[in-house]
């Protein structure tokens, strides 16, 4: 008997999640398969937070000094503590709706139905043709608020859902291209709910 390290890895998912992972990458290699545009259709989301910066001015940061006194040093400028979540709805080359969520209100069932009723009138605005023709696609995530039965409800009437399986995120391409640097950062700390 020996000791050994054991293997890290992100989820442990169950057989049926695998199996449906396995299943809803198959779909979408067969959909790419009957129609290469099919991911110019795909609309993705992303949510991230940005930080509020009060810069200074130039005469603010200005100081009185002799001739004699060593160089003045100004330190990098930090975040400030105002944070702000951010939601963005894009396709592969351009943001179809933006939204910051206001202070306080944590991102429920109600807030985003809200929110996809407002994406639904951005795409009908910017993208006439893709809207009449309801020739685009919406990819969120499996988070709950996203999987939320009204939700659910709203997105079967109003638009066609590419499926995303639980805890994958080889199939969440904004996690990589959109924000990459906050990512990191930001693990745990959104007031998704």
């Amino acid at each position: 008997m020996k000791c050994v390290s054991t293997k890290f890895v992100p989820w442990l998912l169950t057989e049926d999640q695998k199996n449906i992972c396995l299943n809803v990458c198959h779909d979408l290699r067969e959909q790419v398969g009957n129609d290469p545009q099919i991911l110019s259709k795909v609309v993705s989301r992303d949510e991230t937070c940005c930080y509020s910066y009060n810069p200074e001015t130039k005469q603010a940061s200005s100081q009185w000094k002799t001739p004699n006194s060593p160089k003045a040093k100004k330190a990098r400028q930090g975040r400030s503590n105002v944070k702000i979540m951010l939601i963005s709805f894009f396709y592969a080359n351009r943001i179809v709706h933006k939204e910051f969520v206001p202070p306080g209100q944590t991102v429920n069932q109600q807030f985003y139905l809200k929110v996809l009723k407002r994406l639904c009138n951005s795409v009908q605005k910017k993208q006439p043709g893709i809207w009449s023709r309801s020739n685009w696609f919406l990819h969120p995530d499996s988070a709950p608020t996203h999987r939320a039965l009204s939700v659910q409800h709203f997105l079967a009437k109003n638009m066609t859902v590419i499926p995303h399986p639980p805890y994958s995120p080889d199939l969440t391409p904004c996690d990589f291209f959109l924000f990459p640097c906050m990512k990191g950062q930001m693990k745990g700390k959104t007031s998704v709910k």
